[in-house]
């Protein structure tokens, strides 16, 4: 699985022109077919969408483009998962968070579930990013709760990235640093801590 942008057309020329790498051991990835198509829910509605299939030219293994937009084995667009997360944060509970995203009360709960698992670490890696992203940032200032603090760190990257790297939407941006993997248990940055 690879993190790509959400502009269908950029990503198809980026592949034929051979500019996609492997995950893995870093080739060049060329064009593999399709794979089977998935219905995301955003805010606007669901969407049909059938992620592209590559392979890797040199270790031969095949990777699906995923869009930024979403988050690994996650049926939500992660804006829809960032306003459950950010309504959390703010001290809302799963049932307030599961309205202000328009999905099942058990599908926040489990986000949450998620987040909180992992939220120390979370909170470390992403004031870590905020940091090499902007020397002269100051100290993150606490947010009322370790849930809050995470949450203002992803928030606090992403406008490092916004102040460096140019406009990206703050939820696409914490989905594409960590591979779409936000909310894993496994193979997330900091899954070592977790």
């Amino acid at each position: 699985m690879r993190i790509v942008g959400t502009d269908s057309v950029e990503v198809e020329r980026a592949l034929a022109a051979g500019e996609l790498g492997c995950p893995v051991c870093g080739g060049r990835l060329s064009p593999w077919g399709s794979a089977r198509e998935r219905v995301v829910r955003c805010a606007g509605g669901e969407q049909r969408r059938c992620p592209r299939r590559t392979r890797c030219v040199e270790c031969r293994v095949t990777h699906v483009l995923i869009w930024e937009d979403t988050l690994l084995r996650r049926r939500d667009e992660v804006a829809v998962i960032g306003a459950a997360l950010t309504a959390k944060a703010a001290g809302h509970g799963y049932r307030y968070s599961a309205v202000v995203s328009g999905v099942p009360v058990s599908t926040v709960r489990g986000w949450l579930r998620r987040f909180a698992a992992a939220v120390v670490e979370i909170r470390v890696w992403f004031t870590a990013l905020a940091h090499d992203l902007d020397r002269l940032l100051s100290p993150v200032q606490p947010a009322g709760s370790v849930f809050a603090d995470a949450v203002e760190a992803v928030g606090v990257a992403a406008r490092a990235a916004v102040l460096r790297l140019g406009v990206r939407a703050p939820w696409s941006f914490a989905s594409a640093v960590s591979g779409g993997r936000l909310l894993s248990n496994t193979g997330c940055p900091w899954a070592a801590g977790v």
